[in-house]
């Protein structure tokens, strides 16, 4: 059900601050028309950190009812509490998504078989398919391979979004995990090198940008033409870095901006981009044939 390329979608705001569902709604119709596989709404692209619980249930709710059954939806449930983060994942449900994504608990530093409660009590508390998100960047925790392969024994703990950043993981998870455990690249950048691993897919920063190229490279890659693949990748390389050179969301934003696609607003802490950011996303932009 889960692979291609799936945009971390942006959460757009209006100019007060607040929520902007109409541009939002806008957008989910572009990604189904681009050729997106999937969507992965109020991940940290979407500034889940930032929002509060009730603008997190409104955009799930909202990117559902726009995508109408036409695309996947795997809707952001992650928390360092397991108490909030079963009540995300219900909702979830509830509110009709395919699948939750779920960041290993940051900040409070779980051992590994704290890990193993913590996504086996979410795991029994819905029906819902649950994807792994190991970040360790940004969570601290690294859910090694081996506590993978005990999750990945229950039905419903269906992949992972891994952005290690370590390629031999993939390799490493199919022997613990399974051929058929779902993986997921979250770094743009090395997604290439990561199907050819044995991936299947991407859930993208850059796609909320380019998400016919993202899709295309996607396609080549599952299909086993890797030269073809090699191309986009050589055409996206550019803007996958430059949209990381500060914080990827504020990249990626600013980068819709300059194609009409929704304002570049953020909510602090994080702040509009340096001037020479902007001129590199520029220019990643024009070696896509984007602007």
């Amino acid at each position: 059900m889960f692979k291609g390329s799936i945009p971390a979608l942006v959460t757009p705001f209006t100019p007060d601050g607040e929520l902007d569902l109409g541009t939002l709604k806008k957008l989910v119709e572009w990604h189904v028309e681009q050729g997106s596989h999937g969507l992965a709404p109020v991940g940290t692209t979407g500034e889940s950190p930032t929002l509060s619980h009730d603008e997190h249930r409104q955009v799930i709710e909202e990117v559902i009812r726009a995508v109408d059954g036409r695309i996947p939806v795997i809707a952001g449930a992650g928390s360092n509490s397991t108490r909030e983060a079963t009540g995300l994942v219900q909702f979830a449900q509830e509110a009709g998504a395919q699948g939750a994504l779920v960041v290993t608990p940051y900040y409070n530093k779980p051992t590994q078989d704290g890990l193993i409660a913590h996504y086996t009590a979410l795991h029994d508390a819905s029906d819902l398919p649950i994807i792994i998100y190991n970040i360790p960047p940004r969570s601290v925790i690294d859910m090694t391979p081996e506590t993978m392969g005990q999750l990945a024994e229950l039905p419903r703990i269906a992949g992972v979004k891994d952005a290690t950043g370590k390629l031999e993981r993939v390799s490493l998870q199919r022997m613990s995990c399974g051929k058929e455990f779902i993986q997921l690249s979250g770094e743009d950048a090395t997604a290439l090198a990561f199907n050819a691993h044995g991936g299947v897919g991407c859930i993208s920063v850059t796609a909320n940008v380019a998400p016919k190229l993202c899709a295309e490279f996607q396609n080549a890659t599952l299909a086993g033409d890797f030269a073809k693949a090699l191309d986009y990748q050589d055409r996206l390389m550019p803007l996958h870095h430059a949209i990381f050179i500060e914080p990827g969301l504020v990249g990626v934003k600013y980068a819709m901006s300059r194609l009409g696609l929704c304002e570049a607003r953020v909510r602090l802490p994080l702040t509009p981009l340096a001037e020479a950011t902007c001129r590199r996303i520029d220019a990643a932009l024009e070696h896509a044939g984007l602007l």
